[in-house]
């Protein structure tokens, strides 16, 4: 059998555990839509695709886009709500001025504001922007159950709550514990580092000699990055556009870019998991298709708690 006919074995003996195991809960389904607004998985699709096509780096903007809406608040798409004079949003924070894509998710809601309008949420379509970008990059394909209403806070304070890049691996582990992750399931969603870029601002501090962690050649290669500034980009692994386990063979060598991705491989904790996947790109896969729809489930709204806006940059 072919590594391609096994993943897609793979992708639906996972899809079929997803649909049971997900159906009803917090007022989600995989056929939320079906009747409101059947069309929304293909507009969804194509319009990633589109977006893609024009400029593969929104792939890992799209998926980190994802993460860090349900990390904050849970999954309500208050990432995607524009500051005020009366207020900071969460996408003016450092931790998420270099995020990009809005423009796609505008593009989607208008289209399906079009077709069905006040009916899909602005955090359905994060969610849904995600998968469609890991399945165009080459990661695996995994369905999400949706009906998540949008939030109606949106506070740069409350993003205090992201992981930061100068994390240990217990300081993640217990980061991600709090919001009802394993430490197995923090390395899988690690490996969306398998797409895009760091900023030298994020990595630099390891540049000083101090850092055990970094291999010396690769340290090199960081300081040939910085020395363009500190918005000079650097990416995660040698396959920066495609999905696949990369990232955790450069850990293995010790060219993990920042300090919180190469203390995957440092901590005993973690390197077994690290290895597992640098050795098994199918497990990989497995975990990640996983763990990125059990965070989609982060504190979702519903009911009273939500709305669907009609503009994702602002509340109803």
């Amino acid at each position: 059998m072919s590594m391609s006919m096994s993943m897609n074995l793979v992708s639906i003996i996972v899809l079929v555990g997803v649909s049971v195991t997900f159906r009803g809960v917090n007022g989600l389904s995989m056929g939320y839509y079906l009747m409101s607004c059947p069309f929304v998985d293909p507009i969804v699709k194509n319009t990633v695709n589109r977006a893609l096509q024009n400029d593969p780096t929104l792939a890992a903007s799209l998926i980190r886009m994802h993460f860090h809406d349900c990390f904050v608040e849970g999954c309500d798409g208050s990432v995607l709500i524009d500051s005020t004079r009366d207020n900071r949003a969460e996408k003016d924070s450092p931790a998420n001025e270099s995020l990009r894509g809005y423009e796609v998710i505008d593009d989607i809601k208008e289209q399906l504001e079009n077709q069905c309008p006040g009916v899909v949420s602005c955090a359905d379509i994060v969610a849904m922007a995600a998968r469609d970008a890991v399945f165009w990059a080459g990661g695996p394909f995994y369905d999400i159950p949706k009906g998540r209403k949008d939030g109606t806070r949106s506070r740069i304070e409350d993003t205090a709550n992201l992981p930061s890049p100068f994390f240990n691996a217990s300081q993640l582990i217990n980061t991600f514990a709090r919001r009802g992750f394993t430490a197995q399931q923090m390395v899988a969603l690690s490996g969306a580092h398998t797409l895009g870029v760091a900023r030298c601002v994020s990595f630099k501090d390891r540049l000083d000699g101090t850092d055990t962690l970094l291999s010396p050649n690769f340290g090199r290669t960081l300081s040939r990055t910085c020395s363009n500034g500190d918005n000079a980009i650097q990416t995660f692994d040698g396959t920066a556009d495609s999905f696949d386990n990369v990232y955790y063979n450069a850990l293995s060598r010790g060219a993990g870019v920042l300090f919180s991705d190469q203390t995957l491989f440092a901590s005993p904790r973690t390197r077994g998991i690290v290895n597992a996947y640098a050795m098994n790109q199918a497990l990989f896969f497995l975990d990640f298709q996983q763990a990125i729809i059990k965070m989609g489930m982060l504190d979702v709204k519903e009911g009273r708690w939500g709305q669907v806006r009609r503009n994702c940059r602002r509340v109803n």
